[in-house]
């Protein structure tokens, strides 16, 4: 898988043989059988799915890490669309290194987006509105565009308001918000933009233990972003795939989330 961001430079090809994920390490090991079979599965079973609906562009999902203690069902996304040409399934997501603070946008074909080593294999999605798709289908498909609001410092609980990093989900909502409103043309106008149209993120509660313990052992997760007052009180403000799509649903942008088992 290729960086966007790095497609005409030849460190594209170096880069694109290390490992990425969202939000947690790497560990160097060959792909189950099993595994296998079982993101592939989930793949035609999604991609069957996405034809059906008759979207051109939806929002993606998958449960790659287990969140049900911050009573959450999913967590990463991607946006996806369906290529005018080959009728194929693109994702464009973004992802971390090896569980670096460092990160980059990637183009992705189903059966790469669920050969993560999922907690659940299950995805969700979410039609956007008809009006709406089209905008998001051009932006998706141009390099520049799909990377323009990308921050390559990573967090894995970035703040939402801030710029200082940004994680998966917050450059996927971002990037909506920049597709759907052309005087989004960066960071803070996209999220002034989705703070007028009512955006509201998850609100995570960590102890002073466990922030932390995170910091200490991740380079992938910091909290210095947050406002001292919601920090301090263990109120750590963060884009999640539950928030998102309950903001779409509520706003109207979006169709109610479908899940495909």
């Amino acid at each position: 898988m290729k960086p966007l961001l790095q497609a005409a430079a030849l460190a594209a090809a170096l880069t694109a043989l290390v490992p990425a994920h969202a939000g947690r390490s790497c560990e160097t090991r060959p792909v189950a059988a099993e595994s296998l079979e079982r993101g592939l599965g989930l793949a035609e079973r999604t991609a069957k799915a996405l034809d059906a609906s008759g979207a051109k562009v939806v929002v993606l999902a998958r449960a790659g890490q287990d969140l049900s203690r911050y009573g959450l069902a999913w967590s990463h996304l991607g946006l996806a669309y369906r290529e005018p040409a080959s009728g194929r399934w693109r994702v464009v997501h973004k992802l971390n290194h090896c569980g670096t603070a460092l990160a980059d946008v990637y183009r992705q074909g189903l059966g790469e987006f669920f050969l993560d080593d999922p907690w659940r294999y299950e995805a969700a999605y979410v039609v956007l509105k008809p009006e709406l798709q089209q905008r998001v289908l051009d932006a998706l498909v141009d390099d520049r565009r799909a990377t323009r609001l990308h921050t390559p410092a990573y967090s894995m609980v970035a703040y939402a308001w801030a710029q200082r990093y940004q994680q998966s989900n917050q450059w996927a909502i971002e990037t909506l918000a920049s597709a759907v409103e052309p005087a989004a043309t960066d960071r803070g106008r996209a999220q002034a933009w989705l703070q007028l149209r009512d955006y509201r993120p998850t609100t995570l509660r960590v102890n002073t233990f466990e922030r932390l313990g995170a910091r200490i052992t991740a380079a992938h997760i910091a909290f210095d972003d947050h406002p001292n007052e919601k920090r301090f009180a263990g109120r750590i403000e963060s884009v999640t795939v539950d928030s998102v799509f309950d903001w779409l649903q509520r706003s109207g942008l979006g169709e109610s989330p479908r899940v495909v088992r």
